[in-house]
């Protein structure tokens, strides 16, 4: 191949370098020898059954896995309690002393709350759910801020075995509503605020114009976290404060037995338009997947770490590494209410020095964002407690990766990029601390257990070295069950496209070395005269430019070439936009990948439109570049960053 020949999906992302394991690391690491995961590959029911045995069961199950593809049951016959495994078992071998949460609200005022606090609190709601007459099978939603009380909440649910939907306190009346009635729930959890970059942000309001159109919902228990910032109207037939009922309650509420195929939560997956789409997780294999993925990914020491993980819990992150997968393996955790620029660009590297974080997960996005900022900010406070950092919501770029290993992990921490979804309940996709070479912008391997297969548009294996479609072959015991009330949309979403094959909706690439690449939704790979390019290569490609911060990279439909790309770039620090830089980085590209990639035009703007989870819009993108009418806004979380990229579009298109 010559430099002039355009490079194709086939041979992008050529990233060379590699970073072993320390040896230190190595030794004292939860899974330090291949061995252990070529066993756990050839019998993965035998695998993840040694690890369902860890958890405490009333009942032991009667099977592995019932497999009538695509529905799975996993454990069935088997008894347990979701909240017994986070709170209750380590309680009773004696940690209730042990540190659940250091909890960090955005003004600066803080809790520290035991296992045995948790417990009592998780009791109490309990009890106050069951006054309020929710049973098992009832729908409970939830739309609350970063408080302890979220995820205490969401325990007792799972407590008394109703389902728990948790719905982001940043989504629209109409969001909230859609999920209201979807699972026609009977009761509301809610804050009436929360506080974001120095503001009280009222969700009682949001709350109340919901719920007037949802004639299923009976209660709305309303925690105060605003006081008196907030006065939202309130409805003496329907509203219960929180300190009223909660807090007269007794500690002690005997947990309800569950099935391991009984429903636990129902969550909705972000960008959808239409009617929601309800992910439905059950309680044995969920909890399973939780509690091993988080021990063997992060390398977790309860008895030592701090592990902070910056999601929310409305998203399907929080849950499985905020709520179940660390307080079902005993772990103290930080919580924080608030956004990571406020009250200063240095919040987070402040709260990981205040409480000597050890294991720190956090998004590309922030990742970029902290890039953005400068390197002074970290600098500026004691990361040396830092043992291992993480990565997940979308690909991140190798040149974010290695800022994130130099400034945040001082080179020596290992990096786990992972790959995983909302269906897939915990993390599929994973470099292992203490084994794997890590390749920045690589997820690397399969996690033990999952079988993760690259197909072609046939549904072809595609063997050793190559391009293509991510698939998984086998089920695994957190995947989705379905998706609520909606069997047949679930079979054709997911099962549909390559039959008897989960597919994940991905691009994915794997090197010469097994690793895997993920290249994002294949409806961001573009097809430019002929050619296969995925938007996550050109971006990667900006961002290694020395004046870019974070870049979005969609295909816009073009006469000659069917699509081409155009890059939304932000610039790093004090850097202009101009013409003339525009112009360098659409050559930079074109030599860094090949002419075919040359972005068709470049827009610089100071943020990109995202979601409230951090994921970049790209199909409100792609309406800017082609002058179309803006589509669904649902889920954007700044609408104003819209607005001045389309007043950009249109003075530079008048």
């Amino acid at each position: 191949m010559t430099d002039s020949t355009p490079k194709t999906i086939d041979t992008l992302l050529t990233e060379t370098r590699q970073f072993a394991p320390s040896s230190e690391f190595s030794a004292q690491a939860n899974i330090n020898s291949q061995d252990i995961v070529d066993a756990a590959h050839t019998d993965w029911q035998d695998w993840w059954a040694s690890w369902a045995a860890k958890l405490t069961w009333d009942k032991k199950w009667d099977r592995v896995l019932e497999w009538d593809s695509p529905f799975a049951k996993w454990f069935d016959g088997g008894k347990l309690n979701a909240s017994v495994q986070c709170l209750d078992r380590h309680v009773e071998a004696g940690l209730g002393d042990r540190v659940a949460y250091f909890w960090e609200g955005e003004p600066g005022d803080t809790r520290e709350l035991t296992y045995q606090d948790m417990l009592d609190g998780v009791c109490k709601t309990a009890n106050g759910l069951r006054e309020l007459g929710i049973e098992k099978g009832d729908r409970v939603t939830l739309y609350m801020p970063m408080v302890p009380e979220l995820a205490m909440a969401v325990l007792a649910c799972s407590r008394i075995g109703a389902i728990f939907s948790v719905v982001f306190a940043g989504f629209s009346a109409t969001s909230l509503k859609d999920r209201i009635h979807d699972q026609q729930a009977k009761l509301v959890i809610c804050a009436d605020a929360t506080w974001r970059r120095g503001s009280i942000l009222d969700l009682k309001t949001v709350v109340n114009e919901a719920v007037e159109q949802c004639p299923s919902i009976e209660n709305v228990l309303v925690y105060t976290r605003g006081g008196d910032c907030v006065s939202a109207a309130s409805d003496i037939n329907r509203d219960v404060a929180w300190a009223d009922l909660i807090d007269k309650q007794s500690d002690v509420c005997a947990p309800e037995s569950m099935d391991a195929e009984d429903v636990l939560f129902i969550l909705y997956t972000s960008g959808t338009t239409g009617q929601p789409k309800g992910i439905v997780h059950t309680t044995g294999g969920y909890l399973t997947g939780a509690y091993t993925t988080t021990q063997l990914v992060f390398d977790l020491k309860p008895e030592s770490d701090v592990y902070w993980c910056t999601a929310d819990i409305g998203w399907i992150t929080g849950h499985s590494y905020i709520v179940f997968g660390p307080m079902a393996n005993g772990a103290t955790q930080v919580m924080y209410e608030g956004a990571p620029n406020h009250p200063g660009l240095d919040r987070f590297w402040e709260l990981v020095d205040k409480y000597q974080v050890s294991i720190f997960y956090t998004a590309p996005t922030a990742i970029r964002a902290f890039m953005k900022w400068g390197d002074k900010h970290p600098a500026a406070h004691d990361l040396s407690s830092l043992r291992l950092l993480g990565t997940v919501g979308e690909p991140i770029n190798p040149e974010a990766w290695i800022w994130y290993s130099k400034h945040i992990g001082n080179e020596i921490c290992p990096i786990v990029d992972t790959w995983w979804q909302t269906e897939t309940g915990g993390i599929m996709i994973t470099p292992l601390p203490g084994i794997t070479h890590t390749v920045p912008g690589s997820a690397t391997k399969a996690f033990p257990g999952i079988e993760a297969v690259i197909v072609d548009d046939d549904g072809n294996e595609i063997e050793g070295a190559g391009a293509g479609y991510l698939a998984l072959t086998h089920p695994w015991p957190s995947m989705l069950r379905g998706i609520w009330g909606d069997n047949e949309r679930y079979k054709d979403t997911y099962w549909s496209r390559f039959p008897g094959k989960y597919f994940a909706g991905d691009g994915v690439k794997r090197d010469e070395d097994g690793n895997l690449w993920v290249l994002g939704r294949v409806d961001d790979v573009m097809n430019v005269s002929g050619h296969r390019l995925s938007t996550m290569e050109i971006e990667s490609s900006l961002v290694a430019h020395p004046s870019v911060a974070e870049a979005a990279v969609i295909g816009m439909s073009h006469d000659l070439k069917g699509q081409a790309p155009v890059g939304f770039v932000i610039l790093l620090g004090d850097q202009q936009p101009s013409d003339e830089l525009a112009q360098e980085l659409r050559a930079f590209v074109a030599t860094e990948i090949g002419a075919l990639a040359r972005p068709e035009a470049i827009y610089f703007t100071p943020e990109l439109p995202k979601t409230r989870s951090g994921k970049i819009m790209r199909r409100l993108l792609r309406d800017v570049a082609e002058g179309k009418e803006i589509g669904d806004l649902t889920t954007l979380a700044d609408s104003s960053v819209l607005e001045a990229l389309t007043a950009e579009y249109n003075q530079r298109n008048a």
